[in-house]
């Protein structure tokens, strides 16, 4: 399989997951600003899982510049990624209907945030390998680009910590969902400067 009917897949599935999630949207049944107050729960939900989504389509179309060849290893972590991304229009969902001052949505979302993470950790590591193993051991150009990935780690630290916090404080538990969506907000321009070089 090419890289580009991996990519091709992967950006349908991803619009497909966006666009469930903005059917959950429905329109107020009256024209004032009253009728709109109850839908801010739901509408800030589809926010904030819409930025995850789109951060997630950016770095895996810029994951897929440094792929040369597509094997099972890297198939099956890519489905594994789709997969849990497939969850969020469920927790957004769920999220928008409870309201997000409520502590066991927030970790569910929290887990549906964080697993998505992890696969598009073993999807790097899952292309790592097929790199290392078609150069004898010698060479990945996407292991040159991430290193020991700080960023990737330190989100799953991130998410794990605010899912966990949850039962304490739901907000403080937000903060940390935010802040690893304000630090991949920004795409990884690693991948950029390395393959330019």
């Amino acid at each position: 399989m090419t890289r580009t009917r991996l990519e091709a897949f992967s950006d349908g599935v991803i619009a497909i997951i966006i666009t469930i999630m903005v059917l959950e949207l429905r329109a107020p049944e009256a024209g004032t600003w009253e009728a709109l107050r109850p839908l801010a729960p739901k509408f800030i939900a589809y926010v904030m899982s819409f930025v995850y989504i789109a951060i997630y389509w950016n770095n895996h179309h810029h994951l897929m510049h440094t792929v040369d060849r597509v094997d099972g290893a890297i198939l099956w972590a890519n489905m594994h990624l789709l997969f849990w991304l497939s969850l969020v229009p469920f927790t957004t969902a769920w999220l928008g209907n409870i309201g997000p001052e409520e502590t066991l949505p927030t970790m569910i979302y929290g887990i549906s945030l964080l697993m998505p993470a992890i696969a598009y950790t073993i999807l790097v590591r899952s292309i790592i390998a097929e790199q290392l193993a078609h150069s004898g051991g010698l060479h990945s150009k996407l292991r040159d680009v991430v290193g020991v990935d700080v960023k990737g780690y330190a989100s799953l630290g991130i998410y794990l910590a605010g899912i966990s916090v949850a039962t304490v404080s739901v907000r403080l538990a937000w903060a940390f969902f935010a802040t690893v969506a304000i630090i991949w907000l920004v795409p990884d321009r690693r991948v950029t400067r390395t393959l330019k070089s």
